[in-house]
């Protein structure tokens, strides 16, 4: 399995695509961060021969699904050459039936991304004509209206999108629906005229359910990476024993991921006071100190076989049918690589990665403010307590979020529900797995922010103990934003800023300055 990275994505501006083989670094860098795309001379002969391919299996009225027959059902019924076109808007028109708040401006970025690598890879028969088009949605950021609920799958919040691309349907604007044709008029853009089998391989296959997971995916690398910093900085709240971060119990046990947790913990607290300090305190800590790097190191496993499985599933080809050319031989084949179970199931698991961590985040977060449990700090972390509340009702936020992460980690992909007369059964209820998923991994940044802003306040309440170099420059940098709570306050700005800090990978990279790459 490739190294799972996310360090450079800030810094990619352009993205060259010549075999859809995007790293999560460069998906990211387009779908978040607005990096421009341009397509090789590679990419635009390989659409232009799968396009002429098409093109010769219709002249030749081959019965092909989509093409020359029906849909879902109806593929029982013959399409004559001449209305092949008409077919495809068709099937847009009638497939744009989500409903619901619109997906937002990423999620909408991700899923043209995702439309181009996954036509663009000459099994699809797209014509570069179209893919011109999208490529101009994104680098002018033009955002297609839309609603983002009632999707088995695929097919109704990609109709939305296809519709735009026709000319039809809503534009988002400053967040209002303008009609297509005024924003695509505004930016010199001609709507296209869809060939045989467009409509259908821009609604069909998991190219949503991936680009949300991709999202997803992203959110709960940034999320873990944090975690083992804040991790860090609840050890040293806490005045957690590092022996239990010992290399020779965690070689015991085998799993390379948990042996890189305990690393990356014990490097960030060297030379710690606090740290040398307790040592020798206590037998052992609770649980939640002691197990740290084990749960870590089992939530990381987790994102890592995802990490394997979605960007696999970015690779690969998701249509029907789809267009073969080998040893001279054109074949149009039906099959089923339309099918998000792959990508929803491993989605699914991302959010049960967040249900495992999340207890970890919160269960520190209580701890630290829980005067039976904090080892002598004043109750809820503030120095008058009763006439103060603290850091009191932080602890019921992160609870709070915590509940609706588990409330999202019940899986989607074990459930189907027949769908068009029962000739699509079983469907994989993929994407509500993956929309699920990137919403439980913002829930966690939460989490996460909130333990780090309650660990600096403990932390500054053991002064002058001094905490290791590398956590002391996290605290000291958001110390300047972020001031001790002597009573109380409206916090609620600080919980934001220091999510931002999270999402922007500005704490880790204060980190990796110091030493080096902290190991998923």
């Amino acid at each position: 399995m490739d190294k799972v990275t996310i360090k450079n994505v800030k810094n990619i501006k352009t993205v060259v695509i010549t075999d859809c083989l995007l790293s999560l670094e460069e998906f990211i860098a387009v779908a978040k961060y607005k990096a421009t795309i341009s397509y090789s001379e590679e990419f635009i002969r390989n659409v232009a021969k799968s396009r002429n391919i098409i093109d010769r299996f219709l002249n030749e009225e081959r019965i092909i699904y989509g093409v020359t027959t029906g849909f879902g059902e109806n593929v029982r019924y013959t399409i004559s050459t001449k209305d092949a076109a008409q077919l495809q808007k068709n099937i847009v028109r009638s497939h744009a039936c989500a409903v619901g708040e619109p997906l937002n401006e990423e999620q909408i970025r991700a899923i043209l991304l995702m439309m181009i690598l996954n036509t663009g890879k000459g099994h699809s028969g797209i014509s570069l004509n179209t893919l011109e088009l999208i490529k101009n949605f994104l680098n002018n950021n033009i955002i297609p209206f839309a609603p983002g609920e009632g999707s088995v799958g695929y097919l109704g919040v990609e109709a939305h999108i296809a519709l735009t691309f026709m000319g039809e349907g809503y534009i988002l604007k400053n967040h209002k629906k303008v009609p297509a044709p005024e924003v695509l008029k505004e930016y010199n853009l001609k709507p296209v005229e869809f060939g045989c089998k467009e409509g259908l391989s821009l609604l069909n296959g998991s190219m949503t359910v991936t680009a949300l997971a991709l999202l997803a995916l992203y959110e709960m690398i940034v999320a873990m990476k944090n975690i083992e910093v804040s991790g860090a900085l609840v050890y040293e709240a806490l005045r957690a024993t590092v022996k239990a971060l010992d290399p020779r119990i965690h070689n015991a046990k085998k799993h390379d991921e948990q042996i890189t947790s305990a690393e990356n913990i014990l490097k960030m607290l060297k030379d710690s006071e606090i740290s040398e300090k307790y040592m020798d305190d206590k037998v052992q800590d609770a649980y939640v100190l002691r197990a740290m790097p084990q749960i870590c190191g089992s939530c990381k496993k987790l994102i890592k076989e995802a990490y394997e499985v979605i960007m696999d599933e970015m690779y690969s080809s998701s249509d029907n049918p789809e267009i073969f050319s080998e040893n001279n031989i054109d074949e149009a084949l039906m099959c089923g690589n339309f099918d998000g179970s792959y990508v929803g199931s491993h989605a699914d698991m991302l959010c049960m990665a967040a249900s495992i961590i999340g207890n970890l985040v919160e269960r520190s977060t209580d701890r630290m403010v829980n005067r039976n449990l904090n080892g002598g700090l004043p109750a809820f972390l503030v120095t008058e307590p009763g006439l103060n509340n603290g850091f009191m009702i932080p602890q019921y936020t992160s609870a709070g979020l915590l509940g609706e992460i588990k409330v999202l980690s019940h899986p989607s992909t074990v459930d189907s529900i027949s769908t068009c007369a029962n000739q699509e059964d079983p469907v994989s209820m993929g994407y509500f797995a993956a929309k699920k998923a990137l919403i439980a991994s913002k829930k966690l940044q939460y989490m996460v922010s909130i333990e780090i802003m309650v660990s600096l306040q403990a932390i500054d309440l053991l002064k002058p103990l001094k905490q290791s170099p590398v956590t002391k420059k996290v605290h000291d940098f958001l110390r300047e934003s972020v001031p001790m709570l002597d009573e109380d306050r409206y916090i609620y700005p600080d919980i934001e800023y220091i999510l931002k800090q999270i999402q922007e990978m500005t704490i880790v990279e204060i980190v990796e300055n110091e030493i080096g790459e902290l190991k998923f």
